[in-house]
């Protein structure tokens, strides 16, 4: 009896003190990082007011956080500078990855030097292997109303 207990034990002992190699766990943050080029279209009160390409980027705040940077758009009388958002947390949502955040305000200056509120709400990030779904509205400066924005990129 004692023998087999003995035996018992080692067997376990050897299984569980094996090299598990399992893939080593990337990070959120690290996996969604980079540059996404495709198509943005902003909406103002349900008009479509810019359809272009361009390309936001996507830096790691932590590994489980990222920070974005919306490009900067409009036309001559009217240029929305680039806008950071900040600390965007990250979940993971099978094979793909989402960032959501409620509202995030911040400031900007604009082209003559002058200090900008900007406010996005209801900011939703998408990201499933290489392609990136974002969407927000923004309120900017003293506009009375918010613009609709969705982008769809592919990762450089």
């Amino acid at each position: 009896m004692t023998m087999m207990v003995a035996v018992v034990a080692v067997m376990l002992g050897v299984c569980s003190c094996g090299s598990d190699d399992d893939d080593p766990v990337v990070a959120l943050a690290s996996q969604v990082v980079g540059s996404y080029t495709g198509n943005e279209i902003i909406m103002v009160m349900g008009e479509e007011s810019s359809n272009r390409n361009t390309t936001y980027e996507i830096t790691k705040a932590s590994d489980s956080t990222v920070d974005m940077l919306i490009p900067e758009s409009g036309e001559m009388g009217m240029v929305i500078p680039a806008l950071a958002v900040k600390n965007i947390p990250l979940t993971d949502v099978g094979s793909s990855i989402s960032g959501k955040l409620a509202k995030y305000e911040g400031t900007v200056k604009n082209a003559k030097g002058d200090e900008k509120a900007y406010t996005i709400n209801n900011l939703t990030v998408l990201v499933n292997d290489k392609k990136a779904v974002v969407t927000f509205s923004l309120k900017y400066g003293n506009m009375p109303m918010a613009m609709e924005t969705s982008f769809t990129g592919t990762k450089k």
